[in-house]
């Protein structure tokens, strides 16, 4: 089967290419190519169950400890294929981190939580652990909330910081790219707000790729939005463009809120 176009800029940061994921039988994200531009937040809108967060998932290879996945067609990071047989996927996750819809903070004080990965990376040096937790709660605009109870425990946070917390902490070893699954979802619309602010910010330095449930959210933030619907990618454009002239009669349904 022919794989279908893709948009080949130069500044791609990453790029899939042809990619299908089955949960045994069933087809779950069904031939999709698309690139993440650097420096871009690239949205994807779409019903419940249509494969948009399953997507998510094969661009850093969180799939690969799911039972019975098969993933094919190929992903790049930097032009390389992130599923190569000699690639390491933890080193994969290094680079392109992920912050899921539900806060998931560690039982651990809120400095571990942001020093976990660095610590699994084998940063030993207390002094480096510090500059760089400090560096990741800043940039997760959380720093001047948490400065004097680092010893304090993660799961004490609101709802709103633990989210903030859990970015601090895919910040923390630096990554290129930054996958994030409705991360706004349980939030209220302050602390929503704040994590939309955040993420326009953290823009500058990164590539960004976000699921959504709300039009509204990928609207403010987002340059382009993709549109899934049952496992495939059925629209990719600038983001005013899917949200006032789709060229598909599916994207315009599900936007004027006619299904899904």
């Amino acid at each position: 089967m022919k794989h279908p176009p893709i948009d080949a800029p130069a500044d791609a940061k990453m790029r899939a290419v042809g990619l299908s994921v089955q949960y045994g039988e069933k087809v779950a994200v069904n031939e999709v190519s698309l690139s993440l531009l650097s420096n871009e937040v690239l949205a994807f809108i779409g019903p419940s169950g249509c494969g948009k967060s399953t997507f998510l998932r094969t661009l850093n290879r969180m799939n690969d400890s799911i039972e019975g996945v098969k993933v094919k067609g190929s992903v790049e990071l930097d032009g390389e294929d992130i599923y190569a047989a000699d690639v390491d996927p933890v080193l994969v996750r290094r680079r392109v981190g992920m912050v899921f819809q539900k806060s998931n903070p560690f039982p651990k004080s809120i400095f571990e939580n942001v020093a976990y990965g660095l610590r699994i990376a084998g940063v030993r040096d207390r002094g480096i652990l510090a500059e760089k937790v400090e560096r990741a709660l800043t940039q997760a605009a959380l720093w001047d909330e948490v400065k004097d109870r680092l010893d304090e425990s993660g799961l004490g946070l609101s709802g709103g910081q633990q989210q903030r917390l859990c970015i601090a902490r895919a910040l923390a070893v630096e990554p290129e790219v930054l996958l994030m699954d409705e991360p706004a979802s349980a939030l209220d619309p302050i602390a929503t707000a704040k994590i939309e602010e955040l993420i326009s910010e953290l823009r500058k330095t990164l590539s960004i790729a976000i699921v959504t449930h709300s039009m509204q959210q990928a609207a403010r933030i987002s340059q382009r939005t993709g549109f899934f619907y049952m496992g495939k990618l059925v629209e990719l454009d600038d983001t005013t463009t899917i949200f006032t002239k789709p060229n598909e009669r599916a994207t315009e349904d599900y936007i004027t809120g006619r299904f899904g």
